[in-house]
């Protein structure tokens, strides 16, 4: 039974307008990413998946928040740590497990692997590897959109250890200077690799970066996904009304270490264990369940939906077939 809301006890999105259907989406997506990185860690350790690995583990929040405030005609750009974005933002686990595993059928044919998903029928203008390197794209989508006169938004994720490259403090420069409808979003998950930050990175709040060009900014619990939304939802208000960018410092923390490769050994078990207690899936989960937007058999019966759709995304990916041949000469020339 749902509980009875009154104008004095209310859920905490009661003011932004969202439905029980959007807020369901919502946890599923944040579900899927988790049961799927949860998947690709141990297929990484058969060795279907090669090279690098980012997983998304604990920072679903921030990324299934700033999605969903979005419109179908905006765009995303992310760095490398980009499977649970492109999943919040649509792509099937089938035809991102296949990209994992190198297949023909994945969302960037195969040739891209972890760190490079693209979608342009989503606006998922894709994952970059060079830390620092993506946000000027962003900027110049922004401003294409802006001087074809529509309204679309542009966001892009980046980590925290950008911030320290000149190239986005001459976006956050220009961006500003411009009016351009961006919005920056640092997913501080408090390591660049395996050094903290208090150790690379003068002062307290990432945010503050954005202060010398005069930008809307701020912090967000990138753990909250309803804090999330709501900041974006800010955020990009001000950007298709005034043409105004934003700079988010959401602040979450990664599970695994930075990449699969890496067995996280300069944090300790007592610090994963203390943000484990903040699991933003079991901390939302816990609040539909007290509004009663969800039950617990409808959790169970999305926990084994899941599983199963997990299951035969690899299964998909298993079958399908290699990059041919031909393509090794395609797409390196313009």
């Amino acid at each position: 039974m749902k509980k009875e809301k009154t104008t004095t006890d209310q859920p905490r999105w009661a003011d932004l307008g969202l439905s029980d259907q959007k807020l369901i989406s919502m946890y599923r997506d944040m579900l899927l990413i988790r049961r799927f990185e949860e998947r690709s860690a141990q297929e990484y350790g058969k060795g279907k998946i090669g090279g690098f690995c980012h997983l998304y583990i604990g920072q679903e929040a921030t990324g299934v928040g700033a999605i969903a405030a979005l419109r179908d005609d905006d765009f995303i750009y992310t760095a490398y740590r980009d499977h649970g974005q492109a999943l919040a933002r649509g792509m099937s686990a089938k035809e991102c497990m296949a990209e994992l595993f190198g297949k023909v059928t994945g969302v960037s044919k195969g040739i891209g692997g972890s760190m490079h998903f693209y979608d342009l029928s989503k606006g998922f203008m894709g994952g970059w590897g060079i830390v620092g390197g993506h946000p000027p794209l962003a900027a110049g989508t922004a401003f294409a959109t802006k001087y074809q006169g529509r309204d679309s938004v542009t966001i892009c994720f980046m980590g925290e250890a950008s911030t320290n490259q000149g190239v986005v403090h001459e976006t956050l420069n220009m961006a500003e200077l411009w009016r351009l409808p961006v919005i920056f979003i640092t997913e501080n998950n408090g390591y660049g690799m395996g050094t903290a930050i208090s150790r690379a990175m003068a002062g307290e709040n990432l945010y503050d970066k954005a202060a010398g060009y005069l930008m809307n900014r701020g912090a967000v619990n990138g753990m909250d996904v309803i804090d999330m939304y709501r900041e974006m939802k800010k955020a990009i208000h001000l950007a298709r009304t005034e043409f105004r960018p934003t700079f988010l410092e959401a602040r979450t923390y990664r599970y695994r270490g930075h990449s699969m490769s890496d067995p996280g050994q300069y944090r300790t078990k007592e610090e994963i264990e203390e943000y484990k207690k903040k699991d933003p899936i079991e901390t939302f989960a816990k609040e539909l369940l007290q509004w009663g937007v969800l039950t617990e058999a409808a959790l169970e019966r999305m926990e084994e939906e899941i599983k199963t759709e997990v299951q035969e995304a690899v299964e998909f990916a298993d079958a399908s077939p290699q990059p041919p041949l031909e393509m090794l000469h395609q797409n390196v020339y313009a």
